[in-house]
């Protein structure tokens, strides 16, 4: 018999959704075939069922969604902002009833905990449409105005056409949602491809959007692998690129748009320092690092994977934070108790595991706390390093995992140079009682999110982007209109 304070389960039922055996591409605005017939299995990363079989779009299939979002994109323009905006609400309350529908099968495609795609993407996502639904008829107002010949911002915001959209696996709906909603709201059509391991939920978003009755080829959903996004962000007519992974194909990107006309936002990878320092409240300073890194696995461009700790607080720090970790619950992500859930891909587990192992065998100390291992799919405990030294990989590069890099400081001045000694800058957290130490530290920092005393907290009027190797360009807030715009 359970003890009185064992957790009994509480899986989330997935009656609630229902998934097709097969999905096509959607293109001017119903499901199609690919032109030349490929398809893929996209699987359950926690239990490896084959949960679908999907188009992948290829050159053909981009050309033909593109020629449909720029057919569309003359009266969707045309429309006055407040007609956009009544369709970008639509779209807000469809994705809040259906909320509970794609939160299953976001975790049952992606392998995140339940509790995280219930109470933390969908509320976002369906902000993010509320919010730029708010702006449609404001532009004028945003300050982005088509400038004038004497170089003044002007009063006539205009959308650049269609956006090609490309975005990762790590949160499908709310990246699909941070692109779509201002690309929408400032009068753009989109074609989008999600990431190969995770097309289910934008191929259900396409649903939502005939639901709302959006107009036929405003918004395209081309599934398939790095060459479908290669051929998006390469096809001619296609007048801005948005762009969220890894920095390796971030420069790619970048490689093909130059010399041409296009607009490029690029939102990259990252390697976030958390700052602990001695005169933070240690308990409230272990929960922000266990949700700095181990929220949805650590595959998180803006993860806190490294931990700064002033020396004189690491002893009592690890061992708190070693104590919270031993209590993280591992398994089933559709169980409401789960903690952490399935890592998204075998690649991305290889990954994680190469790095891993490249830590200890540099000399860094790992520890994981005790706990059962799922005998199907793909999994990784939570794991941290100590006796880190900025030298380490596992301090430099980005892991993309439930791994936590712990590296000492004495004074401010040294916590800054440490975090910025990195080729990424996007995020950072300060953990301390005083506010002229966060706003002094801060200031300092080349990251282009700062969380003081929390970390991870998103919020759509709230602009996000980074510094160096994380990209360029922001999402999110009044900021996140400028790149849908001809400024």
């Amino acid at each position: 018999m359970a003890s009185a304070f064992e957790y009994a389960p509480a899986p989330e039922s997935r009656s609630i959704v229902d998934i097709a055996p097969s999905y096509g591409l959607f293109i001017d605005g119903e499901f199609t075939e690919a032109a030349d017939g490929k398809v893929f299995k996209t699987i359950s990363p926690s239990t490896e069922e084959v949960l679908s079989e999907v188009a992948q779009a290829g050159e053909a299939d981009v050309d033909r969604a593109v020629k449909a979002a720029r057919k569309a994109f003359e009266k969707w323009s045309a429309l006055p902002g407040s007609e956009r905006a009544k369709y970008l609400f639509r779209i807000a309350r469809i994705i809040q009833e259906r909320s509970r529908e794609l939160a299953v099968l976001e975790t049952l495609d992606n392998g995140k905990p339940i509790k995280e795609t219930r109470d933390a993407d969908l509320p976002l996502v369906a902000a993010h449409f509320f919010y730029y639904a708010g702006w449609a008829d404001k532009l004028e107002y945003a300050g982005f105005g088509q400038r004038t010949t004497n170089g003044h911002s002007g009063s006539n915001p205009r959308p650049l056409g269609v956006a090609g959209q490309v975005i990762p696996w790590n949160f499908p709906l709310l990246m699909l949602a941070w692109k779509i909603a201002p690309a929408l709201a400032t009068g753009n059509t989109v074609v989008l491809k999600p990431a190969e391991t995770t097309p289910l939920s934008a191929l259900f978003f396409a649903d939502i959007c005939r639901q709302a009755g959006l107009p036929k080829g405003v918004v395209n959903i081309l599934p398939g692998y790095g060459d479908t996004g290669a051929a998006l962000v390469a096809h001619p007519d296609v007048n801005k690129v948005a762009f969220t992974g890894s920095t390796a194909v971030g420069k790619e990107i970048a490689r093909t748009v130059a010399g041409t006309e296009k607009k490029l936002t690029l939102e990259l990878g990252g390697k976030g320092a958390n700052i602990v320092f001695d005169d933070a409240p240690v308990d409230q300073a272990v929960e922000g690092i266990v949700g700095g890194i181990f929220f949805n696995q650590g595959q998180v461009c803006c993860a806190g994977s490294r931990l700064l700790v002033q020396e004189s607080i690491h002893d009592e720090l690890l061992d708190s934070l070693k104590r919270r970790l031993s209590t993280l619950r591992l398994g089933d992500p559709l169980d409401k108790n789960t903690d952490i859930g399935a890592i998204n891909s075998a690649e991305q587990l290889a990954r994680i595991t190469a790095l891993a192992e490249q830590g200890e065998a540099e000399g860094a100390e790992r520890w994981s706390p005790a706990c059962d291992i799922p005998e199907s799919g793909y999994w990784f405990a939570p794991t941290l390093f100590t006796n880190v030294t900025q030298a380490h990989t596992i301090a430099r590069d980005e892991i993309f995992g439930p791994v936590l890099s712990v590296l000492t400081f004495r004074t401010p001045d040294e916590a800054v140079a440490k975090a910025n000694n990195t080729q990424y800058g996007l995020s950072a957290g300060i953990w301390t009682e005083k506010g002229s130490r966060i706003l002094a530290v801060a200031n300092k920092l080349r990251a282009g999110v700062v969380w003081s005393n929390t970390f991870n907290k998103f919020d759509p009027t709230s602009p996000f982007g980074g510094y160096k190797e994380s990209g360029f360009g922001r999402e999110g807030g009044r900021h996140g209109l400028e790149a849908y715009l001809d400024v």
